[in-house]
Order: structure tokens, then C-alpha cells, then sequence
């Protein structure tokens, strides 16, 4: 496993035309739209974080953190993702997530919220296939939890 950040693993799974895509959709260049998928990874980390954190949501969240380490080596690109195999619990966990996520981004971006929310939308699978494959790469060294997973921070308590 490399020691790239979460965020450079979305980016990477995100690719240049999905990249292109968001900066179309805000108005903005390659950078802007950069900076959105950094702030928009950030947050919904930090969410899922929260969520694994949360006695009412804990459970769940760990359930999908144990599908997606279990879960067989994704195929590779975003275009492989139109059933979401193996992210069944994680995109319910992270479509609850996502419009608390996108509406902070918002705020602290002041880009419509709508806007922010479409571009969220588009980071859920990139998201779901960059945990699957960091878990695929860390399976040889044990379980991988969540805080494994995002890189950074502390595994939510068990």
C-alpha cells in the first residue's frame, strides 16, 4: 500500500473526465473542481466518522466497513461501478451522508448546495470503489477498519 491520502485515491479513481464533469458542472477549472472533491472527500469522511461514532449508527456503519473489506477485489475504473458490487451497505451508509456532507461544503464554499449535491453524487461510487480497493490492498495485513480505510484519525470504537 502506498501512502497516498484518501483524497489522492479518490482523485485517482475519479479520473479526468469524471474530474472534467464536476468542473463543468460547478463552472470552474480543473483546480476548482479539485479543491470541491477535497473539501467534499473531507467531509464525508469526517461524516462516516461521526456515523461510526454514533451508538444509533454504529452498527450499520460498521456492517458496511466488513462488506467492503470482505468484498472481492473491485474491477477496475468507475465505469465497472453500475451495480455497485460490493457496495450495497456502504452506498446506503454514504447516501445518508452525502446531503449533510454536500450542504457543509456549501456553506463553507458558497457554491449552491444543488450544485454542491449533484457533484456529491458523483463522488459516492469513486468513494465506495477507492475504500474497496485500499481494503482489497490491506487485506493481507488483517481486518481493515474504517480509520485503516480513510487513512488518518483513529478506528471507531467496537
Amino acid at each position: 500500500m502506498t501512502d497516498s491520502s484518501f483524497q489522492d485515491d479518490v482523485l485517482t479513481e475519479l479520473g479526468d473526465d469524471r474530474l472534467q464533469e464536476i468542473a463543468g458542472l460547478l463552472g470552474t477549472d480543473d483546480t476548482g473542481a479539485r479543491e470541491l472533491v477535497g473539501s467534499s472527500v473531507a467531509e464525508l469522511s469526517g461524516e462516516l466518522r461521526q456515523a461510526a461514532a454514533e451508538p444509533s449508527s454504529a452498527d450499520e456503519v460498521r456492517a458496511a466497513v466488513d462488506e467492503v473489506t470482505s468484498a472481492e477485489p473491485p474491477l477496475q475504473g468507475v465505469a465497472t461501478l453500475g451495480g455497485l458490487a460490493a457496495g450495497g451497505l456502504m452506498a446506503g451508509v454514504l447516501a445518508k451522508l452525502a446531503r449533510p456532507a454536500a450542504n457543509a461544503v456549501a456553506r463553507r464554499t458558497g457554491l449552491p448546495p444543488a450544485t454542491v449535491d449533484r457533484a456529491v453524487d458523483i463522488l459516492v461510487p469513486v468513494i465506495i470503489a477507492a475504500l474497496t480497493k485500499r481494503a482489497a490492498a490491506k487485506k493481507g495485513g488483517g481486518d481493515a477498519g474504517l480509520g485503516d480505510l480513510l487513512g488518518g484519525g483513529t478506528q471507531p470504537r467496537k
